[in-house]
């Protein structure tokens, strides 16, 4: 059975965690708690010196890092990985997008506030990152005013690698509201059979 090291409230863990869900998966869930310092320890470090979560263990104990490597990973073969060429490489655009010029703005404001709880020393890196988490949002509202999901015409791995921190944007201070095929976009993926929610 496959183990998977995370905490279900850090959007790149909650992504692996619904993909899961959605592809009926069994596994281990074993939480880490960052805050306690879970992943400085040594057995940690052995699996990811690197001391970041998730961390996918296999069934021969290869171990597999990196949220979006690992969604591509669960993935493979099944319908939210497109066999297309191009279609694929536009899945993996949408990841780079995600951990480049989006998880840096909208996740680290998220952490400041959420699990730090907006201390006075970081509230000016927290409003700093407001300014770029708004232009992500601006990029994404932009393709989803377009189609339905962000690659081809269904769900596919980008649509989750996405959703995890956009739908608790508002956690790191950035307003939906304006948003209106973003909110559209939640709702869609929220109202699957197969949806799971962050809490869940």
């Amino acid at each position: 059975m496959l183990r998977i090291y995370g905490d279900s409230q850090s959007g790149n863990c909650y992504k692996i965690k619904l993909l899961l869900n959605i592809l009926s998966i069994e596994h281990e869930w074993i939480h880490v708690d960052i805050l306690a310092g879970e992943t400085h320890t040594d057995a940690f470090k052995k699996m990811n010196p690197n001391r970041r979560i998730p961390v996918l263990v296999l069934a021969n104990g290869s171990i597999l890092l990196e949220s979006n490597a690992i969604l591509n990973f669960l993935a493979e073969g099944s319908e939210y990985l497109p066999k297309d060429r191009y279609l694929r490489a536009q899945v993996l655009q949408w990841q780079f997008f995600e951990q480049y010029s989006h998880e840096p703005f909208i996740a680290t404001a998220r952490y400041i506030n959420k699990y730090l709880g907006l201390p006075k020393e970081r509230r000016a890196e927290f409003e700093a990152k407001q300014e770029g988490g708004h232009k992500a949002l601006s990029v994404l509202e932009q393709q989803l005013s377009r189609s339905d999901f962000l690659v081809g015409a269904s769900l596919t791995i980008a649509d989750i690698s996405l959703y995890a921190y956009t739908h608790v944007a508002h956690e790191g201070g950035f307003d939906l509201e304006g948003y209106v095929a973003i909110r559209r976009w939640i709702d869609r993926i929220e109202q699957r059979d197969d949806y799971l929610a962050m809490n869940g």
